[in-house]
């Protein structure tokens, strides 16, 4: 290759893959197959098992094994005690202080006491400290999954009626059987991620798109905030979980709304409205404040001593927190019965608190330079929900707001992960009980605050319209399943239809035909340029898709399309053409001049023995007849056959990255029609592996061979202008010397 300034030269022979093969020799290697990954995992993971227990192991080894599954080893041997000591502080006061109201809010969502918020806010905090592999992330409840443990708990143990028949349940009061509830469903979720975690299945959150994501969490949203109106309002009834339980809360709501409590109204309003003013103060001049202003502190401090002050519970008749935890209760195990129960609604769980977590954890560390470990994460999740939900703590993830404030006030380690949790302990055993006087509205107005984030992804669909309308369809399945199905089914029906449109789009790709553009050696869809050269009798055809059982048959019919003609119909009516003029010759009704065919008597019959049907897709046979018939001349009255403009066929395989048996026998016996009606057929730039799948599986005969294989369509191209030249326009629109490039080697 030689540079010319922007232009390249490139002087080389023209190549077939079989003579690029000659060539270039190619190194044979072995590639593994499942059974030898899975052997090499289970044997990989035993290893690890054996050096973790056995004191005589090797070093190095055993070193692997300790970083892998204790990261804090790794970075806090790295730890600047000077530089970052002083930023962990004060973020972990920061973040604790947020973790407490926080826990407190969405322990109404998942209806349980608000003191059990502050145990999710603590125990998988420490267990994540030494697991985890992120740096900034902050463990604790996420609302989401706040929301999908409530939706169990009031199944099993509804506000009203009796609870469902569960050994185990006897002697407990509602507020215990709830606790129970909630601790065994987020052991069952932390089992699912922890054996998800040592399968190494961590690539599972692939599968959530962005879209799908938005979509659910979208609707989570609007649930939470339905959900928070009758706290916020002041209104007293039960609970609803089920599909359309939205629909039902909102009957419920506008039935009972005459019924506001307008202490709690007012309350909620003003918290709402001051929270929203200093957030927005927050943001716009954050490069500029040192901390953000902690307002949900301030106006929770502020609502506890009002309400203590004018004694809101007595004469407002305001819900207030009331008893709060007092220390920690001792370890429970987790109830038999309603992990079974719950199995269906924890596995959603364990994957949507996975996936929110990873997410913004991957944000972090691509900002701040560093590596985690999705496996590791599940890990870490695992073993943290299964040892919090031990002392009676809630399904635990992330909470955006959470996380950017540990990592907006200066924290670089989960250090400061470990000093909010300490702030959640002072408040547990200590000064919990000056937060009883707080309105249980005021809780529920700081939910429907921290929604902003959520609810304003509503602004994402006119983009997704505009610009990806199989993305739009994705969100809003998935926000309508969600809102009116639940998150459970609903996560499920988007991620069926997000999968539905990934077939969709390789089941039903957009096909293209070809054409040169102007002096180069580039080829794009005719459609698309003005300058383009398409030299007569070539058809190139570009499938931008894999080819696989679904999709063989629109992939033919597009080509079909393409080609202006059907290769299986051309090739019987060629058949029934022959028979008839073999008829026809017997019986002297034709003649052969120099001509051609010319009819010596006008046949007495229309109609045409067709014998047998099954062979007329078979190759023609000109045997037997003293001239071969050219099918592009005119043939004798009363027989017709379909033209065929082209004389050369070229496929662009670049984005076809496999082939199923379905697809190549289709496959195989579409180019068998074409070559059959004497259309020669090129494959060009087709994968390697696809090439070897190709040969094991004996797609080549006498009729398909591998010369029709090309590395690049340029390649066929001369090649088959060298074949035709009197179909030659390209070679002088495309300005190269076709007499230098000859199929032999060149001498460099």
């Amino acid at each position: 290759m030689q540079p010319f300034g922007r232009h390249y030269v490139v002087v080389r022979p023209l190549f077939s893959e079989d003579s690029f093969a000659e060539q270039h020799e190619r190194i044979n290697r072995n590639r593994k197959t499942l059974r030898h990954h899975l052997k090499d995992y289970f044997t990989s993971f035993s290893k690890l098992c054996f050096y973790g227990v056995h004191c005589s192991c090797d070093t190095n080894r055993a070193k692997n094994a300790a970083l892998s599954f204790l990261p804090i080893i790794g970075w806090m041997k790295n730890y600047n005690i000077k530089e970052w000591l002083l930023g962990d502080i004060v973020s972990g006061i920061s973040t604790g202080l947020v973790a407490v109201l926080q826990g407190l809010a969405f322990s109404l969502l998942a209806s349980l006491p608000p003191g059990y918020g502050l145990y999710t806010a603590f125990f998988p905090a420490i267990v994540y400290f030494f697991l985890g592999t992120s740096r900034h992330l902050s463990v604790g409840a996420f609302p989401i999954l706040s929301l999908m443990v409530g939706a169990v708990v009031t199944r099993l143990v509804p506000d009203e009626g009796p609870s469902a028949n569960i050994t185990g349940f006897e002697g407990l009061s509602l507020e215990q059987q709830r606790v129970l509830v909630a601790s065994s469903v987020t052991f069952l979720m932390g089992a699912f991620q922890l054996i998800m975690g040592l399968l190494q299945v961590g690539f599972i959150v692939m599968y959530l798109s962005d879209t799908l994501v938005s979509g659910f969490t979208t609707a989570a949203a609007v649930h939470i905030l339905v959900s928070q109106l009758r706290f916020v309002l002041g209104l007293d009834f039960p609970g609803i979980n089920g599909p359309l339980a939205i629909v039902y809360t909102l009957v419920e709501v506008f039935s009972r709304i005459t019924n506001t409590n307008v202490a709690d109204l007012v309350t909620s309003i003003v918290i709402m409205s001051l929270v929203l003013i200093v957030k927005e103060i927050n943001d716009r001049f954050k490069s500029k404040l040192p901390v953000p202003i902690p307002i949900e502190v301030i106006v929770t401090v502020i609502a506890c001593g009002v309400s203590y002050a004018f004694n809101f519970e007595e004469r407002f008749d305001v819900v207030v927190v009331g008893e709060m935890v007092n220390g920690y209760e001792s370890p429970v195990a987790p109830n038999l019965e309603v992990i079974k129960e719950s199995a269906v609604e924890a596995f959603p769980m364990a994957i949507v608190g996975f996936a929110v977590a990873f997410s913004v954890a991957k944000v972090y560390s691509v900002k701040h330079d560093y590596t985690i470990d999705g496996n590791q994460e599940l890990i870490a999740f695992g073993v943290s929900n299964m040892f919090g939900a031990s002392f009676r703590s809630f399904a635990a993830s992330t909470a955006l707001s959470r996380t950017a404030i540990q990592e907006s006030t200066g924290g670089k380690t989960q250090i400061a992960g470990v000093l909010s949790a300490m702030m959640v302990l002072i408040v547990i055993v200590a000064v919990g009980f000056l937060l009883e006087p707080l309105p249980r509205s005021v809780l529920g107005a700081l939910v429907i605050v921290n929604l902003k984030g959520m609810l304003m992804q509503f602004r994402e669909l006119p983009f997704l319209w505009k610009n990806d309308r199989s993305d739009f369809v994705t969100w809003v399945v998935t926000f309508l399943a969600s809102l009116f199905l639940g998150l459970d089914l609903g996560l499920a029906v988007g991620l069926g239809a997000e999968l539905f449109t990934v077939v969709c789009r390789t089941q039903f790709p957009r096909c293209s035909v070809l054409a040169n553009i102007t002096g180069t050696d580039i080829y794009r869809d005719r459609k698309d340029y003005i300058s383009i050269s398409e030299p007569d009798g070539v058809k190139i055809f570009k499938i931008p898709s894999p080819i696989f059982f679904a999709n063989i048959d629109f992939f033919r019919d597009k080509l079909v399309q393409a080609v202006g003609f059907s290769p299986i119909r051309v090739l019987k009516k060629r058949n029934k053409a022959l028979r008839k003029i073999r008829k026809m010759l017997r019986n002297g009704e034709l003649e052969v001049s120099d001509r051609g065919l010319e009819v010596r008597q006008p046949s007495l019959t229309t109609s045409e023995d067709d014998g047998n049907m099954e062979s007329l897709d078979q190759p023609t046979d000109f045997s037997g007849l003293p001239i071969q018939v050219n099918w592009n001349t005119e043939l004798p009255a009363n027989i017709s056959v379909p033209p065929v403009n082209i004389h050369s066929l070229v496929l662009d395989f670049s984005a076809v990255s496999f082939l199923d048996i379905s697809a190549l026998k289709g496959l195989k016996m579409m180019l068998k029609e074409f070559i059959r009606i004497e259309v020669d057929v090129y494959i060009v730039s087709c994968d390697v592996y696809v090439m070897e799948k190709l040969n094991q599986c004996t797609f080549f005969d006498d009729e398909i061979k591998t010369s029709i294989f090309y590395p690049t369509l340029h390649d066929a191209m001369l090649h088959i202008l060298e074949k035709h030249p009197d179909h030659g326009e390209l070679e002088k629109d495309i300005s190269i010397n076709y007499g230098v490039i000859q199929r032999e080697s060149i001498a460099m």
